[in-house]
């Protein structure tokens, strides 16, 4: 594992990261994609069907490409937000963080004290107990992010960044435009100004902003890049998957079809 997360430091340093999401719980999707380029990768907890098996075998493959593994956690609940972090995850992103009182408790639930109340014990991520210097390091090395997907968060969104400890913030792009009564709706003015108000108190509060792009375009990427987002994700494997099999597939039919033979 390395000593230093290259994601938290670069986001530190201004620059700009690239990630992907996995919700297929197979190594060799893991490696294939760690490989690919994406500075780090998060496995999605909340929707896809990883848990903490799954999550303790991913890691080490991820880590392995030079790529960070993180991970979208289920919730923001402690009993699981440090066994992940045990199980050698680099970073967490919670969902649903709308107050500041859940940024609070996600930072005290990933860092150990005096930070926070993360507990101390022989896991994955101290090598079970052989490297216990790593719990010395953890705190300047996870990386904390805030998933902020509805308008009370909006609301909110000058106190939760401005809680020690978080790194960046991450926009839910489907779950904000719910809220806010426009699902999907991503050129509507309430969620382009919701976004407005996102990326604003990203500066003030000096904390990176994250976007999800999940369709695989990386146009759009860029477009997001250049608004001031520094912390995208690109696609996710399930969705990168099945639009090549569909095109290819299409392509195929579509040759045969000509041909008279379907």
């Amino acid at each position: 594992m390395p000593s230093e997360n290259s994601v938290r430091a670069r986001l530190n340093r201004g620059e700009t990261v690239l990630g992907g999401w996995i919700q297929a719980p197979h190594p060799a999707v893991a490696a294939v994609m760690a490989s690919s380029g994406f500075d780090w990768l998060a496995m999605d907890l909340e929707h896809g069907v990883i848990g903490l098996p799954e999550c303790a075998a991913l890691v080490p493959v991820i880590e392995a490409q030079g790529c960070e593994a993180f991970v979208r956690l289920p919730g923001n609940a402690y009993a699981d937000n440090k066994r992940y972090l045990d199980a050698g995850a680099r970073g967490v992103i919670a969902p649903l963080v709308n107050t500041r009182q859940d940024a609070e408790a996600l930072v005290g639930s990933a860092k150990y004290p005096p930070q926070g109340s993360r507990g101390v014990g022989y896991a994955v991520s101290n090598l079970y107990g052989f490297e216990m210097d790593r719990a010395g390091e953890a705190n300047d090395e996870i990386l904390v992010c805030v998933q902020i997907e509805h308008k009370t968060a909006i609301a909110n969104i000058g106190s939760i960044l401005s809680v020690p400890g978080v790194d960046a913030a991450f926009i839910g792009p489907y779950d904000l435009s719910a809220s806010l009564g426009v699902t999907a709706q991503f050129e509507h003015p309430d969620y382009v100004n919701a976004l407005d108000r996102f990326r604003g108190a990203c500066r003030e509060h000096g904390v990176a902003a994250g976007i999800h792009v999940v369709a695989p375009d990386p146009e759009e990427v860029l477009r997001r890049v250049d608004e001031g987002y520094r912390m995208v994700a690109y696609s996710l494997d399930v969705t990168m998957l099945g639009q090549a099999c569909r095109k290819g597939c299409a392509a195929i039919c579509e040759g045969l079809a000509v041909r008279g033979m379907r």
